[in-house]
């Protein structure tokens, strides 16, 4: 059988740890530790396969892969709080047009399943196991405002979106792909901080984190 190799980054904290695949934006998934992390991103192909099947890219079978570490940093507290925060080298490489097609088509596609799976989500969800976890709307809401803020670190900038208004949400995305989509250095967006490769990271792993919560805490 034919192997695949993914390239894997791994970003390291006192009690968190994320792992992610370089090339895929969104297959990210946390752990007390790197076995526990990269156990859950294992596990998470299937659901992630989805997105890149929306994308109209194949992700190679687990059972057909390679799996390499490429790159290990340091996180801070955004990694303590739940969040893959620290931009790497591999973040800071040169996008194509090509290139930028692909990010943008994954970062499209992980909105698709996030709206999907919250359009057949129940309003109430179950609690985590210490009570805690958003509800559908406001989950919903969490991840609108986030994109918000997400949207002015790579230099779009326009009012603030509802949940209510959803045309003003998809002009939203739509100015952001457009972003995602342009050839590039690799160097940060906009003169702020996030280079595309990570901003697709970061957009696509949020918009999953949160479709994949709500798929595991509906009632069934």
């Amino acid at each position: 059988m034919q192997r695949n190799r993914i390239q894997i980054g791994e970003e390291t904290s006192a009690r968190k740890v994320f792992v992610w695949a370089v090339d895929w934006p969104g297959w990210c998934r946390g752990g007390k530790d790197r076995d526990l992390a990269m156990a859950a991103l294992l596990d998470h192909a299937d659901r992630y396969a989805n997105v890149a099947n929306m994308a109209g890219l194949d992700l190679p079978a687990v059972e057909t892969v390679d799996v390499r570490f490429v790159e290990s940093v340091g996180g801070g507290g955004g990694t303590e709080f739940g969040v893959p925060s620290t931009i790497t080298d591999r973040d800071r490489r040169r996008v194509t047009a090509a290139d930028g097609k692909r990010l943008a088509s994954l970062v499209q596609a992980a909105w698709s399943i996030f709206d999907q799976v919250a359009e057949h989500s129940p309003a109430e969800l179950r609690k985590g196991p210490r009570g805690g976890g958003r509800d559908r709307d406001k989950t919903v809401s969490h991840v609108i405002e986030a994109d918000h803020a997400y949207a002015r670190e790579i230099g779009v900038r326009v009012p603030a979106r509802t949940l209510a208004d959803r045309a003003a949400v998809e002009a939203l995305r739509k100015a952001m792909l457009a972003v995602l989509r342009e050839p590039s250095d690799g160097g940060p967006l906009d003169g702020r901080k996030w280079p595309p490769r990570y901003a697709a990271r970061r957009i696509a792993w949020h918009a999953l984190d949160h479709a994949w919560d709500m798929q595991d805490r509906a009632d069934q």
